[in-house]
């Protein structure tokens, strides 16, 4: 399982697989050995960490607190579970990233799922897609942009 994740606003890439994890940021790959239950050690180059989960979204890394964010790819896709899906949507960028491509213009007419806006983050291209059948109301960016986690790229209604 892949995760992408921010750690302090850096972004990065967790696997999981069965108990071991692997952690890739843009300083190189981590190796996570679990040492207890809620406790972990984690090994970059020659360094070790010892690290334990704090508050819901953060972790304390020999003793220093760190907020994590954890993005789940299945979370932008339309479908039975997602939120309601009526009135303004506000589709905003996940995480911290690059605009590929915009897909559409004010005043056009899109359908549920239809792809809006692409963006690179962390290697990966991302389409992001109406959450309802509607009207485009705002463009708010452009080919070649850079957007921070949060911003508004595209409205829908």
């Amino acid at each position: 399982m892949k995760r992408e994740v921010l750690v302090n606003g850096s972004p990065a890439e967790l696997t999981v697989d069965g108990t071991q994890f692997t952690y890739q940021s843009l300083s190189g790959p981590f190796h996570i050995t679990p040492t207890e239950p809620g406790s972990y050690l984690v090994h970059i180059g020659p360094r070790t960490y010892h690290v334990t989960p704090g508050s819901p979204g953060e972790v304390s890394v020999n003793g220093r607190t760190l907020r994590i964010e954890v993005f789940d790819p299945r979370d932008l896709r339309p479908g039975a579970h997602s939120r309601a899906q009526q009135g303004r949507q506000e589709i905003t960028a996940s995480m911290p990233g690059k605009v590929i491509r915009v897909l559409v213009c004010p005043g056009d007419a899109v359908e549920a799922g239809q792809g809006l806006v692409v963006v690179e983050a962390m290697k990966m291209q991302n389409e992001m897609k109406s959450p309802q059948a509607g009207h485009v109301l705002e463009v708010r960016t452009q080919a070649d942009a850079t957007v921070a986690a949060g911003d508004i790229l595209i409205v829908v209604e």
